[in-house]
């Protein structure tokens, strides 16, 4: 049985979408949306590309 790798690139956009939107709103607090935006994508896309271990082919 071989090791199944636990990565997701539909996670990857998904978190990407998910993380600009919410850093930029929380950007906005902070001063700097555009930065927020960025950090957000970049941070929760990495999270659900590793996490997120998508559907299982049979």
């Amino acid at each position: 049985m071989a090791v199944k790798d636990n990565r997701n690139g539909r996670g990857l956009f998904v978190g990407a979408v998910l993380g600009a939107v919410l850093g930029f709103i929380l950007g906005r607090f902070i001063g700097n949306p555009v930065f927020g935006a960025l950090l957000g994508a970049v941070v929760l896309g990495a999270a659900m590309y590793r996490v997120n271990p998508g559907r299982r082919r049979r």
